[in-house]
C-alpha cells in the first residue's frame, strides 16, 4: 500500500485547536499524518507493508496542471507494481472534485486508487483527517475496491461523481443523483451499488508541457458575453458556460458562445448548480457536459483537447 501526499487541509495547522477555519493548509507531510493515526500503527504492526511518498505540498486551492501531471504519474508507477494492491492519496477538499474526475479519466485503474481529505485542520481538537485516512486505506485494501474513488466521512464516493457541495460541514460532499457508492461502518464495507467503470485514456495524455487554455464563464442575469470576446482575443481553445435552468443561457452571451465554436473554440455546457443533468432537448445548440460540475466539464473539455493533439 502506497500513500501519496499532496497537502491540503488535512495536513493544514491553525494557532489553536479550537480554530476549524484559520488555519493553514499543506503544513504537515504524509508521513506525519500516517504516523499519527492508530489504526494504520497497528496494520502496520501486523503486516501491512504502508509506504508513503510526498508528490506535492499545497493548497487543493492552488492546484497546477503540473501537479497533476506529476500525481498521475507517480500513481500510474506504484498502481502497476505487482506488490502495491491499492494508493491512496491525501488532497484538500476544494480542488478534490477535479483531480479525482482527472484520476478516474486519465488511469481508470484496475486497482483501488482512494483519495481523501479533511474539512478540519490535522491541529483541530475533532480532527477528521485521521479517521478519513484510516478508512481510506482500508477501502484501498477491500478485495472489491478499484478505481478511483473517495473515502470521506463514512462514505464512499466514485471518483468520477464526487463534488464538494458545502464549505464547513464535515459531510460536505455529494454525487448528485447519483448517490453514494458504499458506506463504511466500524472498518467494515457496505456496497451499495457497483463501483465505477472506465476506458482509460492513459498518463501520456497528460504529456505536453503547456496545456489548452480552457476557461469557465457564467450565465446570469445581465450577462453580455464581453469577457467571452475577451478569453477569444487572449487565445482561449476551450469555454465551459455554467448554464442557468435545463443548460439555458442569457441570449446576449450565446450569440458569443456560438461565433466562438464557429471560429474553432470548443464550447461545452454545464450545469451551474450541484445536482441533476442537463437533459436533451431543450438548448443544445452547444454540447452538454450530463451531469458534470463546470469544474469536471473544465477538466473534461482538457482532455479532449489534449487527446486531439
Amino acid at each position: 500500500m502506497v500513500v501519496l501526499g499532496t497537502g491540503g487541509t488535512i495536513a493544514g495547522r491553525a494557532p489553536s485547536a479550537g480554530d476549524n477555519v484559520g488555519y493553514t493548509a499543506a503544513q504537515l507531510g504524509v508521513a506525519q499524518l500516517v504516523d499519527a493515526v492508530p489504526g494504520l500503527r497497528r496494520w502496520v504492526e501486523q503486516g501491512l507493508m504502508l509506504d508513503s511518498e510526498q508528490v506535492a505540498q499545497v493548497d487543493s486551492k492552488d492546484m497546477s496542471h503540473a501537479v497533476w501531471r506529476r500525481l498521475a504519474e507517480r500513481v500510474a508507477t506504484h498502481v502497476a507494481r505487482p506488490d502495491v494492491s491499492g494508493v491512496v492519496v491525501t488532497h484538500g477538499t476544494d480542488t478534490l472534485e477535479e483531480t479525482a474526475y482527472l484520476l478516474h479519466r486519465v488511469l481508470a485503474p484496475h486497482k483501488p486508487v482512494v483519495l481523501t481529505a479533511a474539512m478540519r485542520p490535522a491541529s483541530s481538537s475533532q480532527a477528521d483527517g485521521p479517521q478519513n485516512l484510516c478508512d481510506a486505506v482500508g477501502l484501498a485494501m477491500h478485495v472489491q475496491a478499484h478505481g478511483v474513488l473517495l473515502a470521506m466521512g463514512g462514505v464512499v464516493w466514485s471518483g468520477a461523481e464526487a463534488r464538494k457541495v458545502h464549505p464547513y460541514r464535515l459531510d460536505a460532499f455529494s454525487a448528485g443523483d447519483a448517490g453514494a457508492l458504499a458506506y463504511i461502518e466500524e472498518g467494515r464495507l457496505r456496497i451499495l451499488r457497483g463501483w465505477p467503470q472506465a476506458t482509460p485514456l492513459g498518463v501520456q495524455v497528460l504529456g505536453p508541457e503547456i496545456w489548452p487554455e480552457v476557461q469557465i464563464v457564467h450565465s446570469h442575469a445581465g450577462s453580455d458575453g464581453r469577457l467571452v470576446e475577451l478569453l477569444l482575443e487572449a487565445g482561449v481553445q476551450g469555454l465551459v458556460v455554467a448554464c442557468t435552468g435545463n443548460g439555458t443561457i442569457h441570449h446576449d452571451l450565446m450569440a458569443v458562445l456560438m461565433r466562438a465554436q464557429q471560429c474553432g473554440v470548443s464550447v461545452l455546457r454545464a450545469l451551474r448548480q450541484g445536482g441533476g443533468v442537463l437533459v436533451p432537448g431543450g438548448h443544445d445548440e452547444l454540447p452538454a457536459a450530463g451531469g458534470l460540475t463546470p469544474a469536471q466539464a473544465r477538466v473534461e473539455l482538457l482532455l479532449r483537447l489534449l487527446i486531439q493533439r
